[in-house]
């Protein structure tokens, strides 16, 4: 019984933590989105911000950790909403990836609308879990 409750509030623990986590990681998204198109605006190359690269790993990371503390989310309180609503948002992350990067912004505002609605599904995960 004891290694039950050890247990159930280790991954209390971990839920919650993961949620910020991906919160953060989320802002971090945003800052980079924003700041790249600040600097490409100023200056013709910003340099490896702008490497394919980074945004594909940056994607892989953030449906890892959206399958997983979304995931748990719902085994948790059983909601569906959150899962969704994050869904969406990496749906959307996703689809800016086959976006030119024209200068024009169209592929950084997608970008960060689809992170803005990532991070509200893991705050409503966060919120549905207490």
């Amino acid at each position: 019984m004891e290694l039950a409750l050890t247990r159930s509030r280790l991954w209390g623990f971990l839920d919650t933590r993961l949620d910020r986590v991906a919160m953060t990681l989320s802002g971090m998204c945003l800052v980079h989105c924003i700041a790249t198109t600040v600097l490409l605006a100023a200056v013709a190359s910003a340099g490896g911000l702008l490497s394919p690269a980074i945004h594909e790993v940056g994607l892989s990371l953030a449906i890892l950790l959206g399958i997983i503390g979304l995931g748990r989310g719902i085994l948790r309180h059983g909601y569906m909403l959150p899962a969704a609503v994050g869904g969406f948002g990496l749906g959307m992350m996703a689809g800016a990836l086959s976006l030119p990067h024209d200068g024009v912004g169209t592929e950084a505002v997608w970008t960060m609308v689809g992170v803005l609605t990532l991070a509200l599904g893991h705050d409503l995960n966060r919120r549905a879990t207490y």
